[in-house]
């Protein structure tokens, strides 16, 4: 009975436990205002999941609710920030999943113009640039990721896979937004075309 009733009592304690640090992690890790700012300014109401990207820390955080879920880790371009067409630069601001590509293809597919046309286990492929799945990025922000040279959907920012998984943490790409295989493929299978991406500085 007394071995029990400790088992219970160290349950509760360790419950307990579990539900501070996850409100503590959720509080230390809020949704960024600007980017709830941004949905009220452009009437766009918030998605029930959130991506958010943290340029400076290299970083994708997932939100549900508002609440911070999970952070993985990224790659942005190492051309730097920029919305010009051509400039090969990770794009900011307030985007939603256009498309998603590459759905039941093996982790390692390789796309060239979101088609498939190979795997990175051929040697032709090791280094694959697009891999895995893609989530085709649209910007909801007009003159800033929408519209003219500063189209981020026309520019074909994604986020998607990468062959070179060892450079995820810094800055990588071409300006897209690079995860890890397991990451992403969990990201696609859960988030729905029209989830909110917020890309910031930090």
């Amino acid at each position: 009975m007394k071995l029990a009733v400790f088992s219970l009592v160290t349950g509760a304690a360790l419950l307990l436990t579990g539900c501070a640090n996850f409100h503590s992690m959720s509080a230390t890790h809020p949704l960024p205002p600007a980017c709830l700012d941004t949905c009220q300014r452009l009437e766009v109401p918030p998605s029930k999941y959130i991506l958010t990207v943290n340029i400076a820390e290299q970083s994708v955080s997932l939100f549900e609710d508002g609440k911070f879920v999970k952070k993985m880790s990224a790659s942005t371009s190492r051309f730097g920030i920029g919305q010009v067409q051509d400039s090969n630069c990770t794009p900011l601001g307030l985007h939603c999943i256009a498309e998603k590509i590459g759905d039941g293809q093996p982790p390692g597919t390789v796309f060239k113009e979101r088609k498939v046309v190979g795997h990175t286990s051929q040697p032709e492929f090791a280094k694959g640039k697009i891999t895995t799945r893609i989530m085709w990025l649209q910007g909801l922000e007009p003159g800033l990721n929408q519209g003219g040279n500063v189209d981020t959907h026309a520019r074909t920012i994604y986020i998607h896979g990468t062959g070179d998984q060892k450079s995820l943490g810094a800055p990588a790409s071409h300006g897209c937004v690079h995860l890890a295989d397991d990451d992403l493929i969990s990201m696609f299978n859960l988030l729905p075309s029209g989830t909110l991406v917020w890309i910031a500085e930090k």
